[in-house]
């Protein structure tokens, strides 16, 4: 369940026509994310225990799910999450819109919990996202759109930012459409790309933990 990943050259931010770099405000932001995720995987073990369980008593296949996204800078990376669909579906598409047949009923409990993405904290402890930051995209659709992505991957890709918060109900936008894929790439992802360069040109730690602050709020409705 991989997809190979285009070859791509690194740029630098500077190059991108990124903001510039703040060492200061990268140092706090990358040791909050350490620790941050470090005592997330603690406190959260109960719950990876019982997700992993319910994931392999549900539906037969593999505990995860792993996919190769785009990092900073394009360099790609592995991603995980808690299975959530039946094995083999990436073959009839990468979008998921809400009620697909190919969600399994403990993954669709997982996904409007946001539980299935608990695993990514081991992507924030290894450097490969950060808390906030642009949500990670498959390397076809970044492909699609490599000049935004200049500037939008000259930092880490995260588990939430402003555009997650706001199509938090994205399968449900995407199921009442006759073209889903269509409606993702002319309306949603250049929706998405302008509000992480907007995010990218206010960033400092505060601000990302009120986006964290909202999320959890979001999420717990």
């Amino acid at each position: 369940m991989s997809e190979a990943a285009p070859e791509t050259v690194a740029r630098s931010p500077a190059a991108c026509g990124a903001p510039p770099a703040r060492p200061v405000n990268a140092a706090l932001k990358r040791g909050l994310d350490f620790v941050v995720s470090l005592i997330g995987l603690v406190l959260a073990s109960p719950l990876l225990l019982a997700a992993a369980i319910a994931v392999k008593l549900d539906s037969r296949g593999p505990l995860l799910f792993r996919q190769q996204r785009m990092g900073r800078n394009f360099r790609p990376f592995w991603i995980y999450k808690f299975r959530t669909m039946v094995v083999d579906a990436e073959r009839q598409g990468q979008l998921t819109a809400a009620a697909d047949p190919r969600v399994t009923r403990v993954g669709r409990w997982l996904r409007q919990s946001k539980l299935d993405e608990l695993p990514q904290f081991f992507n924030v402890l290894r450097g490969d996202m950060s808390l906030v930051g642009p949500r990670p995209e498959v390397p076809k659709y970044v492909e699609l759109f490599r000049d935004e992505y200049r500037v939008v991957l000259s930092v880490r890709p995260g588990l939430t930012d402003p555009a997650s918060i706001k199509y938090r109900d994205e399968a449900a936008l995407l199921a009442g459409s006759p073209d889903p894929e269509r409606q993702y790439l002319e309306q949603i992802l250049p929706d998405k790309l302008a509000i992480a360069s907007d995010y990218l040109r206010r960033a400092t730690v505060l601000t990302d933990l009120g986006v964290m602050a909202r999320t959890v709020l979001r999420v717990a409705r």
